[in-house]
């Protein structure tokens, strides 16, 4: 049983005590492949163990990364897996905030064919909701 099974959730991210090296994502047994291809296309690198029951996969960052990179990578990769529908969770220490604003910014302007994100958004319109007061 892995960390995401025991949890209920798709993805479980978080860094094993003893490994600043590496952040680990953990998926629940049995995760759909289209999952792990959402983890290996955001750069992760995907491990499996092998066993007489089920096949566990995980993903860990990169060798090499600094544990601010680290944050930035995964913290990217979050946002595609909560618009698919899968239940995502990570240790508040190690999501990166800019890197989230930036996902959530560029995921904005791809909803908005030629919009220009540095132009304030337009008036509301008589129709539209309004702030109470």
């Amino acid at each position: 049983m892995t960390l995401a099974d025991e949890t209920n959730t798709d993805v479980e991210i978080h860094r094993k005590a003893g490994h600043p090296d590496r952040l680990h994502i953990i998926t629940r047994t049995g995760a759909p492949e289209e999952l792990l291809a959402r983890l290996d296309k955001s750069g992760l690198e995907r491990r499996q163990e092998v066993t007489d029951g089920p096949v566990y996969n995980w993903h860990e960052t990169p060798e090499g990364l600094s544990q601010k990179e680290q944050r930035q990578l995964v913290t990217r990769a979050i946002l595609p897996l909560l618009l698919a529908g899968f239940d995502v969770n990570i240790e508040p220490d190690e999501l990166d905030v800019t890197a989230w604003a930036q996902s959530m910014l560029a995921h904005r302007t791809s909803q908005k064919p030629n919009a220009d994100p540095s132009q304030p958004p337009p008036p509301p319109s008589a129709g539209s909701p309004r702030p109470r007061r």
